[in-house]
């Protein structure tokens, strides 16, 4: 497997997964430990559970979640979750691409998705990414964020971005992950990971799909 890197690989990211299936659960949080500074320290089958152990031992750095669980789905467990681990970045387990549900996902504060078919290597660099502060948006979900603020723009009143702040935002919104945009404006990635930070401040948001929504919403790009 080709090797993967970020400014997190020099410490280990923690990561629990929420899912009800025993058997996936196993498999996926196996195929986890075996990727380098990555450690799947917890393996859930409900929401439930998963907020009792955060309020038990505190929140991971990452939480793997299943959109279709018993009791609380994982849609619907997104508010709950962000109360109780504001900094864990949460990615979405799906069985199909569906961009209905991501879109809802995204739209109730998810860091990413992820297809269950995926590969160890797309696990390890999807938990990567999101842990470094990035996130998973393809174009089709930033459609119908679009779709959705489109005629709702209002004026954004906070502090100004600047050029090269309206640049790398424009290019989030396009679906792009930060190594594409750090390529197509000649950047690092940490003056990308930077300029992401104070959009996030200036817009008063925690994420990437929140910054894409406000900047639909109010007109930005």
């Amino acid at each position: 497997m080709p090797d993967v890197t970020t400014d997190s690989d020099s410490r280990t990211t923690t990561v629990w997964l929420c899912e009800d299936n025993e058997r996936f659960r196993r498999t996926l949080c196996s195929a986890i430990n075996q990727i380098d500074h990555l450690e799947c320290s917890q393996s859930l089958g409900s929401v439930e559970d998963t907020l009792s152990q955060i309020a038990e031992s505190g929140p991971p750095d990452v939480l793997l979640l299943d959109i279709g669980l018993p009791g609380m789905d994982g849609i619907s467990a997104l508010p709950s979750l962000r109360a109780a681990a504001p900094g864990t970045r949460i990615v979405i387990l799906t069985v199909f691409d569906d961009h209905d549900k991501v879109f809802r996902a995204v739209c109730a504060g998810a860091d990413g998705y992820l297809l269950k078919t995926s590969t160890v290597e797309r696990i390890g660099e999807a938990i990567r990414e999101v842990a470094s502060g990035g996130a998973s948006m393809n174009p089709e979900i930033a459609r119908k964020v679009l779709d959705v603020f489109s005629g709702k723009r209002e004026t954004h009143s906070g502090p100004a971005l600047t050029d090269r702040e309206t640049e790398v935002l424009r290019l989030i919104v396009r679906g792009m992950t930060k190594k594409e945009v750090a390529v197509e404006l000649d950047l690092s990635r940490h003056t990308v990971d930077s300029h992401l930070r104070n959009i996030y401040q200036k817009l008063h948001v925690n994420n990437r799909a929140g910054a894409v929504a406000a900047a639909l919403r109010e007109g930005l790009v």
